[in-house]
């Protein structure tokens, strides 16, 4: 039967729109499955902990399981790489801080670009560093211990976990800053640096707080200032680098969550509400707070937050890091 051309271009208009209109509801059902969080460490330490919260927090928003996929190696540069090369289609995020997402870019000749291949979601955490020392270092500040190193270059010990770790470069940082010169000590991580800190082989270590106000509270070793113009939050009483003599020694370790990029505007709309909610969650905010952990206000869990500030740390760093020499190993 031959229909009247009127009908015929209405269910002709009607069948074209049909894919358009199945696009959009797909669109609109994500997530269908469960997501994937890839974080660039092994599980266990302060990187993973927070992702797993932050997971946690998400799944009742997004309606799916939200679960981490540990993949470490090379300073986390194995990892990020897996979460560059993935689709861009919601299901795999990278899980970074800005040793991943910053310095790295300087450090390593990497594969994949570090504005370029991703789209910001969400900045999470952001915390001081702090200057600890060993008990026998034989001042009693910061502002002694620069003073020894002038007049004794070379002879002091500082550790990190890595070449071209942050550890390694805010204590490159240190000497730029304060005209010293130390020897720096390579460890294959936190755990062994801070053990053979506590045995007095070394002289200062400078990591995140929750790696050491146990120790500082035990009297294990003695914190000399915090990488910020600002008192330390959870401990208040330890100097700042401004009042320790090495003023602009300022370090803040953050955290966030990239997708692939090409990832639809509207999933990270819907990805960004759900670490919203997450870090509003009372439960989370608690657990956090126990590792030491300072969320970001609610006007800084923007991807627009999170993208200024990952270029504005690639303005500083890189340079800085150039100029000391530092590659990864």
């Amino acid at each position: 039967m031959k229909l009247p051309r009127r009908q015929f271009l209405h269910l002709a208009a009607g069948a074209a729109a049909l894919p358009a209109m199945s696009r959009i509801a797909r669109a609109q059902a994500y997530p269908t499955r469960p997501i994937t969080i890839v974080v660039p460490f092994p599980p266990g330490g302060g990187s993973s902990n927070i992702a797993r919260l932050v997971a946690e927090g998400m799944r009742a928003a997004l309606g799916q399981a939200v679960v981490i996929e540990n993949v470490g190696g090379v300073g986390g540069v194995i990892g990020v790489g897996r979460a560059a090369r993935a689709a861009p289609d919601g299901y795999t995020l990278s899980f970074g801080y800005v040793g991943t997402h910053v310095f790295n870019g300087a450090v390593y000749a990497l594969q994949y670009d570090l504005l370029k291949d991703f789209e910001p979601i969400s900045l999470i955490s952001g915390n001081p560093w702090m200057i600890v020392a060993k008990n026998a270092l034989p001042v009693k500040d910061l502002k002694e211990w620069i003073a020894w190193l002038r007049a004794n270059p070379e002879k002091g010990l500082a550790a990190a976990s890595g070449v071209g770790s942050p550890g390694h470069i805010l204590s490159a940082f240190l000497q730029s800053q304060t005209g010293t010169r130390f020897q720096f000590v390579p460890y294959r991580g936190g755990g062994p640096a801070l053990q053979d800190l506590i045995a007095g082989h070394i002289d200062i270590l400078i990591d995140t707080p929750a790696t050491f106000l146990p120790q500082v509270r035990a009297g294990s070793i003695r914190a000399l200032a915090v990488t910020a113009k600002t008192h330390y939050w959870a401990a208040p009483d330890i100097p700042t680098v401004d009042e320790m003599g090495a003023p602009g020694v300022y370090f803040t370790s953050w955290t966030g969550i990239w997708a692939p990029k090409g990832t639809p505007r509207n999933i990270i709309s819907t990805l960004n509400a759900a670490v919203v909610d997450a870090l509003a969650d009372a439960v989370v905010r608690s657990r956090l707070a126990e590792f030491g952990v300072q969320i970001f206000p609610r006007e800084q869990q923007t991807p627009e937050a999170l993208g200024a500030l990952q270029k504005a740390e690639i303005e500083k760093w890189w340079p800085i890091i150039k100029a000391a020499n530092i590659r990864g190993e």
